[in-house]
């Protein structure tokens, strides 16, 4: 099995996360995408964080029963800074690879991409990918791919902000994410516009 990597906060999953997942999976020729949400980030705060269960729990439902997909949740499971050498030393013994599994990370983290916990690792471990949330590959020392993928301008941010604030929103994230929202009202959810 060809496996990709997508990790994040996921705070919350949204269709622009899907969309970047399937395409680069397919442009790259994976066979499945392992999504990992992350318990703490080290690279950025999360700000309205309803806990790392609850990002989980929406990863898990936006995606059940879709073969491409499998919810990883080793770093939540392993507690403290989510660093992705980690996450990859655990993909190696618990999947059944066929060569080193892809890893995704957006060309707004690329430019730091050094700074992470044993970038060399994280390349000797895996095969980097790089995807467009800005239109701009930075220069790396680093080997990587650059995804051709779409750039849907959609954020987690944007959809927290969306929410508390009563303005649509609806659309921006899978059904099954939308309705735990509203059901456990997160994000300061309001009755309002959807």
């Amino acid at each position: 099995m060809r496996l990709l990597v997508v990790g994040g906060t996921f705070n919350p999953l949204h269709i622009g996360h899907l969309m970047l997942a399937e395409e680069v999976a397919s442009e790259f020729g994976y066979d499945r995408v392992a999504l990992v949400p992350s318990f703490i980030p080290p690279h950025k705060a999360v700000s309205g964080d309803p806990g790392p269960e609850a990002r989980l729990a929406m990863v898990s439902a936006a995606v059940s029963g879709d073969p491409l997909y499998v919810v990883e949740g080793c770093e939540l499971r392993r507690g403290g800074v989510s660093y992705t050498v980690d996450t990859l030393d655990h993909i190696a013994r618990s999947y059944g690879l066929e060569g080193k599994p892809g890893l995704v990370i957006g060309d707004d983290l690329a430019a730091g991409f050094a700074q992470w916990r044993d970038p060399e690792g994280v390349c000797e471990r895996s095969d980097l990918i790089v995807a467009r949330r800005t239109g701009a590959f930075p220069p790396l020392p680093y080997p990587y791919r650059a995804a051709n993928n779409c750039i849907l301008p959609v954020s987690s941010t944007d959809i927290r902000t969306r929410i508390a604030s009563g303005r649509p929103w609806r659309r921006l994230v899978p059904a099954p994410v939308y309705d735990f929202i509203r059901s456990r009202e997160i994000y300061s959810y309001a009755r309002g516009p959807r």
